[in-house]
């Protein structure tokens, strides 16, 4: 599983069907591998809730998200699992099959929710329009194997 965390001032995911938008949070781009389990599901988000990304009063990056009160987009992204090593256009084999992501999504989404943070979501499997004010800008990348952060 690969999370990219970009810490934002604003965020709003739009298409035909659905407009959800945040205000100072994370944005997440949320990749599911072909390995990806429920493991790494709940490792990483964890991680993401617990992560020391906002500033304290002497601006440290020392406050969690739910210290700030922040919320939080999460947007499917298969196209981190983009295997780019031959030819010019990138294969998508290493992601897992749209039917089991899905599900792993929302199951990642759901993790999230535990923690008492509100959640938005974009459509999974359809094109979105990202609009997103980065903050900082302070970008993260979080990856998961066999349960673990790596």
């Amino acid at each position: 599983m690969r999370v990219v965390v970009q810490r934002v001032k604003r965020a709003a995911v739009t298409n035909d069907s659905i407009h959800n938008e945040i205000d100072k949070g994370y944005c997440l781009l949320v990749g599911i591998g072909k390995e990806t389990t429920e493991a790494d599901i709940e490792a990483v988000a964890k991680k993401i809730i617990n992560a020391r990304l906002f500033e304290d009063d002497n601006g440290k990056l020392n406050l969690n998200i739910q210290q700030v009160d922040g919320q939080i987009l999460s947007i499917s992204q298969f196209t981190l699992y983009a295997d780019v090593r031959k030819g010019n256009r990138p294969g998508f084999s290493n992601s897992k099959n749209p039917e089991e992501a899905n599900v792993l999504y929302e199951k990642f989404n759901t993790a999230l929710r535990s923690y008492d943070v509100e959640v938005q979501t974009g459509e999974f499997g359809t094109d979105m329009e990202v609009e997103i004010i980065n903050d900082g800008p302070v970008t993260i990348i979080y990856e998961s194997q066999d349960g673990k952060i790596i």
